[in-house]
């Protein structure tokens, strides 16, 4: 292998997944280890740095809260568990050194504090994205250039505005148009479902900011499980993604609204409507009436898309099988063959009290056997390292294929992991542009 090929495997090992979670957890395991042996007499160190551990993970929260406002805090909950644990750590290695000073004593000590430290670090940075692969560390990876904003800042609905298919054939890019678009969060309430979601997160493109506005298609995203809809925007790059080819169009790309359709960060509602929450409705008939009461967007059915990866692309699948006239365009990446809790029994079980005609009659795989749907348009990618997931995207494509949808399928390096379906998203703009009625 030539040291060239050797380094770009090593840059997109991934820090969010696999190897490095396993690696993280054993050093988790040894480290603390090695510290409460050294620590056996001394509990009022441990004490102290426990306590002082708390204050300190405080105003790492609110340093947090105040970089990424008015966006959610960045790090959940866990996280600052994690946090904690890494500073604590280091206090008490410092605490020991001091109490007993000694080169050999320093280095075991220190070691295992830092391996702990680096660990816990590491573990905050899985479930945050900020940097998912190794090569990200030295700055190997797109730049991020959306700005977040308010809601209430972005510009209301305008009286002059460009609309046409394919958009690219009809739209002046204005003088005074931004070089990149906006990020904004906002609360989409469950009217009709009752669902109780998470904020959203929106991207808007340049040529949605200017005057006169581009009516613009629109893509509903969900992230995956457990999770939120930042993720798409961490590990998934969508921000960065989108921009990149809104600045390749002359600021025109989709409206892309990434919904909650979990309620919790652990949460599994499956995207039923069932005894587990009103998910399906939430996202099928609550976000699309937000929409397009509150964006400036194109109604066309034929340019709205619904799509996700992991949780988010089985999703994505079900919507569009389920409410064809609403999401006629799908893209699931690394999905799932049906909606489930970790056995079929248990699944029937929790969403339908054992009715297995109920879940039926919204499985997306039982529906397609029984119907044809050839105005339904998709793709299928799944990660060629993925050996729980790609089977099962081969079997949804091939059930999609039989029953008349347009789709395709094909395979990306890597396994379940951000650095996969983030590669899917920007491999699959340009289509879903033309596909969306964007360009031609």
């Amino acid at each position: 292998m030539q040291a060239h090929e050797l380094l770009s495997r090593i840059a997109h090992l991934s820090l969010e997944h696999g190897r490095a979670q396993t690696a993280s957890t054993v050093a988790v395991v040894a480290g603390t280890v090695v510290m409460l042996a050294a620590s056996r007499s001394a509990r009022p160190p441990i004490l102290r740095a426990a306590a002082v551990a708390v204050p300190v993970t405080a105003v790492i929260g609110g340093a947090v809260w105040a970089t990424y406002r008015p966006l959610p805090n960045q790090i959940p909950p866990a996280g600052y568990a994690w946090i904690w644990l890494a500073v604590g750590t280091l206090v008490l290695a410092a605490a020991l050194l001091l109490r007993k000073p000694g080169v050999r004593r320093a280095v075991v000590i220190g070691t295992a504090g830092a391996m702990v430290a680096a660990a816990a670090v590491g573990q905050v940075n899985a479930e945050v994205g900020v940097f998912p692969t190794v090569g990200s560390l030295a700055g190997h990876r797109p730049p991020t250039v959306v700005e977040p904003v308010s809601f209430g800042a972005v510009p209301g609905f305008e009286s002059a505005v460009q609309s046409g298919t394919p958009m690219d054939s009809v739209w002046t890019r204005p003088v005074r148009t931004p070089g990149s678009g906006v990020v904004t969060e906002v609360e989409i309430p469950g009217t009709e479902s009752g669902f109780p979601a998470r904020p959203a997160v929106l991207y808007l493109p340049p040529a949605y900011l200017t005057s006169p506005r581009a009516v613009l298609p629109v893509m509903v995203m969900i992230a995956g499980q457990p999770g939120r809809p930042q993720d798409w925007f961490g590990s998934g790059r969508l921000g960065s993604t989108v921009d990149a080819y809104a600045a390749r169009h002359d600021g025109l790309a989709p409206v892309v609204v990434v919904v909650d359709a979990l309620g919790s960060q652990d949460a599994n509602p499956l995207c039923l409507d069932s005894a587990l929450g009103n998910a399906a409705t939430y996202v099928a008939r609550d976000v699309p009436a937000w929409i397009e009461k509150s964006l400036q967007v194109s109604r066309d059915p034929a340019q709205w898309a619904i799509g996700g990866f992991s949780y988010g692309g089985t999703c994505s699948i079900q919507l569009a099988v389920n409410y064809p006239a609403i999401y006629p365009t799908f893209l699931d990446f690394l999905g799932q063959d049906e909606p489930s809790l970790g056995d079929h029994a248990g699944t029937v079980a929790a969403t339908f009290a054992g009715d297995e005609r109920a879940f039926a009659a919204v499985n997306p795989v039982d529906v397609l056997r029984t119907r044809q749907f050839p105005e339904l348009t998709g793709v299928f990618v799944a990660g060629a390292a993925d050996d729980e997931y790609r089977p099962q995207e081969q079997r949804m494509f091939a059930a999609a294929r039989a029953a008349g949808l347009n789709v395709r399928y094909y395979e990306l390096p890597g396994g379940h992991e951000g650095a996969t379906w983030g590669a899917a998203l920007e491999r699959e703009m340009d289509w879903t542009g033309r596909q969306l009625g964007l360009t031609s």
